[in-house]
């Protein structure tokens, strides 16, 4: 270890003794009663000190203010050099930033926000628009990367430009084709996994389910390669009414869950209205199986 390094460590006197000096250049820069105790003492390099001071001020809990003096070799005076606000060991700091792409969560784009893909995005590829090269104004294209390049610009959405007819773009855009960019490889997996997670095989609902989505009368195929795997739920009763659901997917809505037997009906009833049986209003009283009983012998039973 050399020389310099050891009396790095070791603060110099009179820049340590230097506290009211090191105060004053904090209060100067702080608000009136935000600078607190002196708590420290670091010595920076050869007659280079930093003073701490407690920072008093709300919400700035562990930070200190930090006033850095030094003096010139073989000089008594001791001058300032800076004096910031630094966080302590148990300061309380804000969360480490985040770019918003990256905090960007399903459902947070409300009506009116916009939300640009990136030209290198993973989850798309180039399409077919019918020409060897991109329109001018795609976001893929040489002209515009040029243009936003120059302008210091981001690159949004443009206008697409109309083919004209008879030619292979038009055709191409006859039959949904003509795009600028389509789903990747990586994007048609992202979404198939997280359509999966959602209304797959493995969700509580479709383990107790009589049967899966590929035997439903309600499901609604889509087009594509994703269409293989999944589809639409028409169920308005379903849980997953409207949303896209793998073909192993159930629920107890499904269309051959159960089927309802027909009730029974009663038969029709039978009126002879050729025969009259009379029915007395009085009962005789030997036409029961219960002998008669006189009062007295009911009294011993507490009968009314």
């Amino acid at each position: 270890m050399s020389a310099a390094t050891t009396r790095s460590r070791t603060p110099d006197r009179l820049c340590a003794e230097a506290v009211d000096l090191a105060r004053t250049a904090a209060e100067e820069a702080a608000a009136p009663g935000v600078v607190g105790e002196h708590v420290g003492v670091v010595a920076e390099g050869d007659r280079v000190v930093t003073h701490y001071f407690e920072c008093k001020e709300l919400g700035y809990r562990g930070w200190r203010w930090a006033a850095t003096v030094a003096r010139a070799s073989r000089a008594k005076t001791v001058t300032l050099d800076e004096v910031v606000l630094l966080p302590g060991p148990d300061a309380v700091l804000a969360p480490e930033w985040v770019p918003w792409s990256e905090r960007l969560r399903p459902g947070d784009m409300g009506p009116g926000d916009l939300l640009p893909t990136d030209a290198e995005d993973l989850r798309l590829e180039p399409g077919y628009t019918g020409e060897e090269e991109p329109p001018p104004n795609s976001l893929v294209s040489a002209e515009l990367a040029e243009l936003a390049e120059a302008e210091d610009a981001d690159l949004t959405a443009a206008l697409p430009t109309v083919p004209r007819r008879g030619t292979i773009s038009a055709i191409a855009e006859e039959l949904g084709m003509r795009r600028a960019r389509v789903l990747s490889r990586y994007g048609l997996h992202t979404a198939a996994d997280r359509w999966e997670e959602a209304y797959g095989a493995k969700t509580p609902m479709a383990q107790a389910a009589p049967a899966t989505c590929v035997s439903c009368g309600f499901l609604q195929p889509i087009g594509g390669s994703l269409g293989q795997a999944f589809g639409v739920c028409a169920n308005e009763f379903a849980p997953a009414d409207g949303r896209v659901v793998s073909l192993s997917y159930g629920c107890g809505g499904h269309s051959e869950a159960a089927v309802m037997p027909t009730p029974p009906r009663p038969p029709a009833p039978v009126i002879d209205e050729t025969r009259v049986d009379p029915f007395p209003l009085r009962p005789a009283p030997d036409s029961g199986s219960v002998p008669p009983a006189t009062d007295e012998d009911t009294a011993e039973l507490g009968h009314s």
